[in-house]
This record gives structure tokens, sequence and C-alpha cells, in this order.
């Protein structure tokens, strides 16, 4: 639920959104759509591996695109420590996240 309500959020702000319902799949899209994403959003609790482990493995592919975890669990931040990766705590009210988009397309 949280994915759909993200996606309409970016969505509605302007931004062409692309999802995945695991880390499995988001990696496959990834390795078949390239460098076209400007900004990765994922959560540290995923079907079939956590966001850090989602996140190393991403690096692997694009070291270099903006990424943002989104946890409910703050005692995992440390985890992404070295990642390049912005780490937020839920909730994140809508005008923040799509703030961070900005500012991390912004940056890219």
């Amino acid at each position: 639920m949280q994915l759909r309500i993200r996606e309409t959020i970016l969505r509605d702000a302007g931004f062409m959104v692309s999802i995945a319902t695991s880390a499995e799949s988001a990696l496959a899209l990834l390795r078949t759509a390239g460098p076209r994403f400007g900004v990765i959003i994922t959560d540290h609790v995923l079907p079939g591996a956590s966001g850090a482990e989602f996140v190393r493995d991403l690096r692997q592919m694009n070291p270099d695109v903006p990424v943002i975890v989104v946890s409910g669990m703050p005692d995992v931040a440390d985890e992404y420590e070295g990642s390049n990766a912005v780490f937020r705590q839920k909730p994140l009210p809508p005008p923040e996240l799509i703030q961070l988009v900005r500012d991390a397309m912004d940056h890219r």
C-alpha cells in the first residue's frame, strides 16, 4: 500500500515513476532500463532481500544513481553507511518526499 501511495504522490508531483515489488524485480528492471532512472527510492524491508542488500547490488550496477531509503526502523540506518544513500525514517510526509527527489535529481 505504501508503494502505491508514494507512486501516486510522485506522479501527482510530475515525476515519471516505475515500480517494482521486490529487490529482484527492481534489479531486473534496472538492468533492462539502465541509466534512465534519475532516483531510486526503496524501503528497508523488501520481499527477498533487505534494502541494504538491494542497495549493495544496485551499487555494483550503478554506483552513481541517487538512492533514498525510507524505513520505519531507525536502528537500520547504520546498514547504509558508505552506500551513498539518503536514509529517512517513516513517516515521510509527501512534501518532504517530493523535495528529497527534487534535490537528488538536482545533484545528479
